[in-house]
């Protein structure tokens, strides 16, 4: 019971939703190569939850148990397709949040157990974003690196900004449009550094390795050769998705110049750095919930009992605010 109360502590429940590319249904399940997403809730209600499983059917946290770097040609015995050999170092395991052209603010759930994907809420309400003239909805599938965490205690060498704390964001710009929940394999290209409210919130641009035209992409010069328009596009949505919600533009540190694969690769590594401290509580989380089954040395890691237990109760309650011994308690069915 203590133990399962400091688990919870870590970072309280709270709302989410969505109208994305998942199946629907509380329960249901869709799979992934090394990784299964598992509905909890229904969709497009403040239940709604998408909780990660690894291969062998156990419960995750996709921000803390799934590796940031894809480290071989072949990833937990599942081929990979072949991308240039100079590039194996390069590549990067991406959660994706949101399909591209999809409105509904789905994210990683930072603050609860096992850290399921919900959509954001905001003054009790679902969030969507606004569609920015012409375009409909996220103009790329957008998602964010694991393992990774920009620390608002920090201020960053570059911006001269706090972190927003959060993963790191990625704005993935293949053809395909994927889902919720899929966890691909990118190659990064670059990075925009926007400024949000004053807080360093990190845009890296990537591309899906299995990708029909990945090949072709290896820097941030290459999207301006083969994707003519899609990084000033890129600039355009970041400034203005919130202007219709009543606030003003975004403003961009290095005026809006997108830096290229290699500085990209150094923010990475810092980020991580960041989320390494984090995990050994080697720095001040805040709410930020550090629970994990895969983290051998984390003194949050859990057991896979454990988890399963977080999971249910998230499930059981995920937007009420009672006393957290008592949602235990009547968890546990004392």
């Amino acid at each position: 019971m203590s133990a399962l109360l400091r688990l919870l502590r870590t970072g309280a429940p709270a709302a989410a939703c969505l109208r994305l590319g998942t199946s629907a249904g509380t329960g249901s399940r869709r799979a992934m190569a090394l990784y299964h997403t598992e509905e909890r809730g229904q969709p497009c209600s403040q239940n709604y939850r998408l909780f990660f499983k690894n291969v062998t059917g156990h419960y995750i946290s996709p921000f803390h148990d799934i590796p940031l770097k894809v480290n071989s040609k072949e990833e937990n015995g599942i081929p990979m397709k072949k991308a240039r050999n100079d590039e194996y170092e390069n590549l990067f395991n991406m959660i994706v949040e949101i399909p591209r052209w999809t409105n509904a603010k789905m994210e990683i759930a930072t603050k609860e157990p096992m850290n399921p994907i919900k959509q954001y809420v905001k003054d009790g309400k679902l969030r969507y974003v606004a569609n920015i003239f012409p375009y409909k909805g996220y103009i790329w599938n957008y998602g964010t690196l694991p393992q990774t965490w920009e620390d608002p205690h920090e201020k960053d060498k570059s911006t001269n900004c706090f972190g927003d704390n959060d993963p790191i964001d990625v704005c993935e710009i293949g053809s395909k449009i994927l889902s919720c929940g899929e966890v691909i394999h990118v190659k990064i290209l670059g990075i925009l550094a926007l400024i949000d409210e004053g807080e360093t919130d990190w845009k890296l641009i990537a591309i899906n390795v299995n990708d029909p035209e990945a090949s072709k992409f290896h820097d941030i010069d290459d999207v301006k050769k083969f994707k003519p328009g899609y990084l000033e596009a890129t600039l355009n949505w970041f400034r203005l998705y919130k202007v219709p919600d009543g606030k003003p533009e975004n403003q961009f540190a290095f005026n809006g110049e997108f830096k290229n694969k290699a500085f990209a690769l150094e923010v990475i590594k810092s980020t991580h750095q960041c989320w390494k401290a984090l995990l050994m509580k080697k720095c001040n989380g805040g709410a930020i919930n550090c629970t994990n089954v895969q983290i051998s040395d984390s003194p949050f890691r859990c057991t896979q009992e454990e988890a399963r237990s977080l999971v249910e109760l998230v499930s059981y309650s995920p937007n009420k605010e009672s006393n957290e011994e008592e949602q235990v308690w009547h968890f546990l069915g004392k």
